[in-house]
């Protein structure tokens, strides 16, 4: 739904299913009930999630045109489509699987291209739209350095061919979209910090000549178009596991002239081993499960960083007194504590209150996936929580500050 502070919506990938048959019976069975919740007298916005052997489905023109026109008649709009996993996401161990097939693959590149093609004509006049995708690929799937720089080498070449795809698109029909690169811990670029640094050293410079020798723009207008289609996906929840700064994260990417194509509404678990240890680590024990993979920051009480790769990992380490986790686990944005654990809300406040005051995205998206392996007692209907979420992130678009 559109607000002040840009469109806010819920990403789908919180609904189970593979095949577009899977997607479209979950978005059937809740989107009207949350819409006449939350926007019963305007048209509300989706961040929608294709699994890939959905979106080969999708570029039917039959199914295509059934779902435009149950769009329409129950007042939807899709404006985000989130490309993050590949495949199976519910029901199954995904863990660093997330990042397969990765981008130095033909084959994200190609589900890449399949997103965008339905995108842009899902996509209202007069809107920009963003496919987020993973921040090129896990750190872990090699063991050298000499062919983490090759697979890095191959990522950028193969944005670069989305880059000129985007182009293409905009030329064709005058629709803008964008790539949103969703910085994550562990991804090789796990932090905004690398992200920026990427873009700057390496995608640039490599970019630039490219598009200027395809479509002949000069040197000026060619950065605008590099920079308004590739863009960077600012996930609260990851930004907080990896203990950055809002302000500062805000000020690298304004100084950059680095364009947000969304921020991700999300929550970490975070916690203070000041006391309780035990108990905290027992409360932490039932968060430890196997579908996604739950990365682990510790700040040291001397301001050292370590991280684990999964939560287990974590939870067999040496701890310090006054030792803070911050667990890559998205838990729901309006809980702030969960007994003796709590999570990263304030950073959500934080950076919100940024959005209401610089204004540099417009597309908002709760991103909560987790409701399924949540520990039992904080689990609640789907639609009732999704509802519930929005509500709070309108209350907080609403309130002065």
């Amino acid at each position: 739904m559109e607000t002040k502070y840009g469109h806010l919506t819920y990403c789908s990938n919180i609904h189970p299913g593979e095949t577009w048959k899977d997607h479209f019976y979950q978005l059937k069975e809740n989107l009207p009930k949350i819409r006449k919740k939350v926007s019963p007298n305007a048209e509300m916005g989706l961040g929608l999630r294709l699994a890939n052997e959905a979106s080969v489905e999708l570029l039917n023109p039959q199914v295509l045109e059934e779902f435009q026109t149950w769009l329409k008649k129950e007042s939807f709009y899709v404006f985000l489509i989130n490309g993050f996993p590949y495949g199976n996401f519910h029901g199954t161990t995904v863990k660093g699987n997330v990042y397969n097939p990765d981008w130095a693959t033909k084959e994200r590149q190609e589900y890449t291209i399949r997103l965008f093609s339905i995108l842009s004509k899902l996509l209202p006049m007069g809107m920009e739209g963003g496919v987020s995708t993973p921040p090129l690929s896990y750190q872990f799937f090699d063991s050298t350095d000499l062919d983490l720089n090759k697979r890095i080498s191959l990522a950028t070449e193969n944005i670069i061919n989305i880059l000129i795809h985007l182009i293409q698109i905009q030329i064709a029909t005058g629709k803008t979209l964008h790539l949103d690169i969703e910085p994550e811990p562990d991804g090789i670029l796990g932090n905004v910090k690398l992200f920026v640094d990427w873009y700057l050293d390496l995608f640039l410079p490599l970019a630039i000549p490219k598009v200027q020798t395809q479509f002949g723009f000069s040197r000026e207008d060619t950065e605008k178009k590099v920079k308004n289609h590739i863009r960077i996906c600012l996930d609260i929840c990851h930004s907080a596991v990896s203990f950055e700064d809002n302000q500062a994260v805000v000020n690298l990417l304004l100084e950059n002239s680095i364009r947000v194509g969304r921020i991700q509404i999300s929550s970490a678990l975070k916690v203070n081993f000041d006391q309780n240890i035990e108990e905290k680590l027992n409360l932490l024990s039932n968060f430890d499960e196997p579908t996604y993979l739950h990365q682990v920051v510790a700040k040291k009480p001397s301001s050292k960083i370590i991280s684990y790769r999964d939560l287990p990992e974590a939870l067999q380490s040496k701890l310090e007194p006054n030792d803070e986790w911050r667990i890559h686990f998205h838990v729901p944005v309006f809980l702030d504590t969960y007994g003796l654990v709590s999570s990263t809300r304030k950073e959500i406040l934080d950076l919100l209150k940024l959005q209401k005051k610089k204004l540099f995205t417009n597309a908002l998206e709760i991103e909560t996936y987790t409701w399924g392996v949540l520990p039992k007692e904080l689990q609640m209907p789907m639609s009732d929580s999704i509802v519930r979420e929005l509500d709070w992130v309108l209350s907080v678009l609403e309130t002065e500050s």
